[in-house]
């Protein structure tokens, strides 16, 4: 039997519905109160729900009854300074418990990383599995979280744990909603005026769990994998999106400096607010910054064709609604990978 933790997450989701198209029973965890994925409506035969947080051991251990084999989508992400220490401390403490219950019972384990765990590549290189974040560095909570996490994946696999280990661009596709990678999208169909000189890597929701199935059911172990279809630069996804919206192009480059206008600004309105701001000083800079990801590893391990980043974004503006955007909508990013 399979679980899925996160499985009311946009990959998770998509994860559990690929399976269960696939007719296997699976088991998915939420936490009490969370709304059920739409996508996943028609699969009540197939899918057993369970109350599980990822902190609480007792209830994981309930939830790995007769498991043989795990896809850990869970994690929280926050881009709230606030939440900075408390969703490293929450998501590298959860795929702990998940990874001592998986050697104790010798379950296999598919763990969900991200780019933003992987180092950049000097100029002109493309990134692979072998670069690595430094810590020393990095001020994103949500990579160190995905690192840090990534670790306790490695420090089990020393110990015995049959795990892999994916490492996603930015996720997109028609059920992200308006959060997450959905947020950019939703960005530039409110009247994005400017784009950004960074580059990065994007992939559809779809291959993410198809890649993550195939090495599941691979003979491959203790290996990382970036998974991303194609490297694009801001400019051009953007273009896109409002093509796709039937809306004027964003026709303005976001210098540095302003961006670093912005995330000042934003900063400001937000304490005084008390909403969360609407750009960060991580967000800002990694608009700038050029991400370019080697995708050849993933590609000869499983031979996975990646769907055409064009035919998403096609997808994902036919789904999503149009209104006539408001005068005056500020600049917003969404940079980070999985």
């Amino acid at each position: 039997m399979i679980l899925v933790t996160g499985a009311t997450g946009f990959l998770g989701a998509e994860l559990a519905c690929q399976l269960a198209k696939q007719g296997k029973h699976i088991r998915c965890t939420k936490r009490t109160g969370s709304v059920l994925p739409l996508n996943l409506s028609p699969f009540r035969n197939e899918i057993e729900w369970i109350d599980a947080d990822m902190m609480d051991v007792f209830a994981l251990e309930d939830a790995l009854e007769g498991i043989t084999q795990v896809f850990h989508c869970a994690a929280w992400v926050s881009l709230k300074q606030a939440d900075k220490k408390e969703m490293i401390r929450t998501n590298v403490t959860g795929t702990a418990n998940l990874v001592n219950l998986c050697l104790e019972k010798r379950i296999r384990l598919v763990h969900v990383s991200s780019v933003a765990a992987i180092g950049l590549a000097k100029p002109g290189e493309l990134i692979t599995e072998s670069h690595h974040l430094d810590l020393a560095t990095e001020d994103d909570g949500y990579a160190i979280s995905k690192l840090e996490s990534e670790m306790e994946v490695w420090r089990g696999i020393a110990e015995g744990l049959d795990a892999v280990i994916v490492n996603p661009s930015i996720i997109i596709g028609a059920d992200a909603g308006t959060k997450g990678s959905g947020e950019l999208f939703e960005t530039v169909r409110r009247g994005l005026k400017f784009y950004t000189s960074g580059t990065s890597g994007f992939v559809d929701v779809e291959d993410v769990a198809k890649a993550m199935i195939a090495l599941m059911n691979s003979d491959i172990h203790a290996e990382r994998f970036i998974v991303s279809a194609e490297n694009r630069d801001y400019k051009q996804i953007t273009a896109e999106i409002a093509d796709g919206f039937g809306i004027k192009r964003p026709g303005s480059l976001a210098t540095p400096f302003m961006l670093g206008l912005a995330w000042r600004g934003a900063a400001l309105i937000g304490k005084l607010t008390g909403k969360p701001p609407a750009i960060d000083k991580v967000s800002a800079q990694a608009a700038s910054v050029t991400r370019n990801y080697d995708n050849s590893k993933i590609k000869k391990a499983i031979g996975i064709e990646f769907k055409p980043i064009s035919r998403t974004i096609e997808e994902v503006c036919k789904r999503a609604p149009f209104k006539s955007p408001p005068e005056g909508e500020a600049f917003k990013s969404t940079v980070r990978g999985a």
